[in-house]
């Protein structure tokens, strides 16, 4: 069997991950031992022994919807969203004049994956709403990579989801070279899945009595409050925008 919890997973999280899934596999009286990290996330997300995975909502949406189970979604508290929502926020180096998205029409943009709700969904739906595109596409692999990338002058700007920058504000000392000039609009945050063959119920109840059992420490490393159900139904309708390739050929066709 599977369990995945690499999208919130960096060295400074690893222990506290440890602790959560052990809670959740003692509850289910199941599961492998530890979690699994050295697995691609897609192999773990399809894979008909999932046991567990945390995934984004625009895989969840455009791939797996109807392949997997939802389970539900974490709550993280995070500022103006309601509980297991979230944010991403806009990241620029910082100078003595606050900027404005709208200056980085056709910059640089450093994102960490195509098909990230966070990094880049939401992100691309607010630029165009706004009118503008941007130029250059760097793809990182990760929002912590992304944010490296516009600290040390290699891109503009990047769209990093608002967990992933509160660990980066925590854990990196570049993260004192970057500020925040936007956010999008709020959207349900990483959900939890299972395959097909599990029973997302009993799962449902193992992770939420895991998260409201585990130590203080280990819930404020993984910034965590509460486990919810959120309906497939809003994570469908989320909007997904043209993949990097489209955009890429807008941005040619235009300039």
């Amino acid at each position: 069997m599977i369990a995945y919890l690499g999208m919130y997973d960096r060295p400074e999280t690893a222990a506290a991950n440890d602790q959560l899934w052990s809670a959740i596999r003692k509850n289910l009286e199941q599961g492998p031992e530890t979690l699994n990290r050295n697995i691609d996330p897609w192999t773990a997300w399809q894979s008909p022994n999932l046991m567990l995975a945390q995934t984004c909502g625009c895989p969840f949406r455009t791939r797996l919807y109807g392949e997997v189970e939802l389970i539900g979604t974490p709550d993280y508290g995070l500022p103006d969203c309601a509980p297991g929502f979230y944010r991403s926020v806009f990241v620029v180096k910082k100078s003595e004049a606050q900027p404005r998205l709208e200056q980085f029409d056709r910059a640089s943009f450093a994102y960490n994956d195509a098909l990230s709700q966070s990094g880049w969904a939401a992100p691309l739906i607010h630029m165009q709403d706004l009118g503008i595109l941007p130029g250059e596409l760097i793809e990182t692999g990760g929002h912590q990579a992304s944010a490296q990338a516009v600290a040390e002058g290699h891109a503009d700007f990047a769209a990093l989801d608002m967990l992933s920058w509160a660990l980066i504000l925590e854990h990196d000392d570049f993260a004192s070279d970057l500020t925040v000039i936007e956010r999008t609009v709020a959207t349900p945050g990483l959900p939890f899945i299972t395959s097909l063959k599990q029973d997302p119920a009993q799962l449902f109840i193992a992770v939420k009595s895991a998260i409201e059992a585990l130590d203080t420490e280990s819930r404020e490393a993984l910034h965590l409050k509460g486990f919810l159900h959120i309906p497939t139904s809003d994570y469908l309708a989320v909007p997904t925008p043209p993949g990097p390739v489209l955009t890429g050929l807008k941005i040619k066709a235009r300039t």
